[in-house]
């Protein structure tokens, strides 16, 4: 019987640690001002390009960063630098990865960044995000696709965590990632996904 109502506790516990764990708002009006910095252990950066036509190849950028400042009564005023590691290309081949790398002339350019210059959105949480992307030494304007996910304490009661989920597309060629080998092969159109979290400093 003890054993039975312990059990039933620590469910219920269980249960509820992961409901409070949930995000509480999808309001930007209402997430704490302060800094907050990418939880690189809840990120992901997946790219897409079609392979001569047979399929969408799909690889991932491990090497990230990001942060920005917030202060809701002004949100959309906020900047958000984010960047990205060109060698940390991950495709599950180790010599393709540094042939992908080559593409981008890792070496020379050892920094993808972005930028943003502006904020848009509405209540649903869905928004968008234009920024200076720099990438082969090319800076151009870029406007992200956004879902605010929402903000909450996660699994720790006194933090402050937030969700993001986006795409944009891009020309590899807008950037000077042209090679001949790539021309033959892959399409210049370029899709890029993305999942974060950040977490309040």
């Amino acid at each position: 019987m003890i054993r039975t109502a312990v059990l039933a506790l620590t469910a219920t516990l269980a249960w509820g640690g992961a409901a409070l764990a949930n995000p509480s708002t999808t309001d930007p009006a209402k997430v704490p001002a302060g800094a907050y910095v990418l939880d690189k252990r809840h990120a992901s950066l997946t790219v897409k390009i079609v392979h001569m036509g047979f399929s969408h190849y799909t690889l991932r950028l491990d090497g990230l960063d990001g942060s920005f400042t917030y202060d809701p009564a002004n949100w959309q005023q906020t900047k958000l630098t984010f960047t990205v590691d060109p060698k940390s290309v991950d495709t599950n081949d180790p010599a393709f990865n540094k042939q992908i790398a080559g593409y981008l002339d890792a070496d020379k350019f050892p920094a993808i960044t972005f930028v943003s210059t502006a904020l848009a959105g509405g209540e649903d949480g869905k928004g968008t995000v234009t920024g200076d992307l720099s990438l082969h030494g090319v800076t151009k304007p870029v406007t992200l696709d956004v879902t605010f996910d929402g903000a909450g304490h996660g699994i720790t009661p006194l933090g402050t965590r937030l969700g993001f989920s986006g795409s944009a597309r891009i020309k590899r060629s807008d950037f000077g990632v042209s090679s001949v080998i790539l021309n033959q092969f892959t399409s210049d159109d370029v899709e890029v996904i993305f999942e974060v979290e950040f977490e309040k400093k």
